[in-house]
């Protein structure tokens, strides 16, 4: 196998590496770089628990190759929370909504929420469509009913993405 020099940022934070070419992004996050708050379901793209953002979009890290990523902007789940720890408000919304249970899918559900945010910034979101956007993050556990109703009271707030690192900026 070959391997390949990639240079990408992740949560803010420039990196430089040799990755072998068959190397998925998923496991270089999660291995080399101890971002475990990617998850791996399915490994087919189909769950959505690794769901990250790559460039603003968001992208199933077990599909893509961590050469793909060289040159890329990614944002995993624990570009989140405050460097103090402080929740960030969608995951404060998670559990006053009790939208989550066993955890597994929140990262990827998070991800596509935020992902959400800078698409509608300053649009009022319905909730058929934040069901459609996230028909592609599979949860066993909650019915999806919590989860919808703290995206729809984080999507439909005030808070601009990027305003704090409460409303989606990463420190």
């Amino acid at each position: 196998m070959s391997a390949h020099e990639i240079k990408l940022t992740i949560n803010g934070e420039r990196h430089c590496d040799v990755v072998e070419s068959r190397m998925h992004l998923a496991d270089y996050l999660r291995g080399r770089k101890g971002l475990t708050g990617t998850h791996l379901g399915c490994e087919h793209g189909v769950c959505g628990a690794c769901t990250i953002l790559v460039d603003g979009a968001s992208a199933r890290s077990c599909l893509m190759l961590a050469v793909q990523a060289d040159g890329k902007d990614i944002r995993t789940v624990e570009s989140l929370a405050g460097a103090d720890g402080e929740l960030h408000e969608l995951q404060r919304l998670f559990a006053q909504r009790h939208a989550l249970q066993c955890g597994f899918c929140t990262p990827g559900v998070l991800m596509t929420i935020i992902e959400m945010k800078a698409d509608f910034a300053g649009a009022v979101v319905d909730e058929a469509r934040v069901r459609e956007a996230l028909s592609g993050n599979l949860c066993r556990c909650t019915g999806y009913q919590g989860i919808v109703e703290a995206a729809l009271d984080y999507l439909n707030s005030n808070g601009a993405p990027g305003a704090s690192s409460r409303n989606g900026a990463v420190k």
